[in-house]
């Protein structure tokens, strides 16, 4: 785990956040399953992709600026690029070469791809919830199996989701997550009781991912 996150999330607030999704599931049918990602991806190609461009982009304001001779150009282009690429192999820096668009359906598609690998759609009841942290990117997401989305719309999840943003952004993500899992397990709890008989079909336990 980078120093970072386990800064922000230790073993004591992992237990903490366990806690917090087995207070929430006592009250729901539902599944809740936490996952904190260091950073949904690796963006390897910003660096190359922008050395590529700025390199391309060089000769014309030298020929235009500078008596430079073309092999001079050639050097400064192979320099530029160079230097880039170096730049790029910081992972704050490479992610800060990427949109924020790009970073975002990034992260979308991670947590569309662990709520898969987890199991959280393998509940018999459908019930399964996925609270998604990508903490690199600053993104959060809720993703619910059938059985929820069904009695739930997506915009249901929005308040959870800026509580737990927010908090991170102050650097406090434990506090977040419980509050975002309180907020989470009060509308499942409306929109999906608890039943005799329920059983707890998925680990509780916080899933951090390096």
């Amino acid at each position: 785990m980078s120093g970072r996150t386990d800064a922000m999330l230790g073993r004591s607030g992992r237990d903490r956040v366990s806690e917090a999704v087995r207070a929430a599931e006592a009250t729901t049918s539902g599944e809740i399953v936490v996952l904190v990602a260091r950073q949904a991806g690796l963006y390897r190609s910003a660096p190359l992709v922008l050395a590529l461009v700025m390199a391309l982009a060089l000769p014309g304001p030298l020929i235009l600026l500078t008596p430079w001779s073309a092999a001079s150009i050639a050097l400064a282009q192979a320099a530029l690029a160079l230097v880039i690429l170096l730049a790029g192999a910081d992972s704050r820096l490479r992610l800060a070469l990427v949109p924020r668009s790009i970073r975002r359906s990034r992260a979308h598609e991670a947590a569309l791809r662990e709520f898969a690998a987890r199991g959280v759609s393998r509940t018999r009841g459908r019930t399964g919830i996925l609270i998604y942290l990508a903490c690199a990117e600053g993104h959060a997401e809720i993703v619910a199996d059938t059985a929820v989305a069904s009695r739930l719309p997506s915009a249901a999840w929005s308040g959870a989701i800026t509580v737990l943003l927010e908090a991170l952004r102050r650097g406090e993500m434990e506090s977040g997550l419980v509050a975002a899992i309180g907020q989470v397990g009060t509308i499942l709890a409306d929109a999906l009781p608890a039943a005799p008989g329920d059983s707890d079909e998925l680990p509780n336990r916080v899933i951090v991912l390096d």
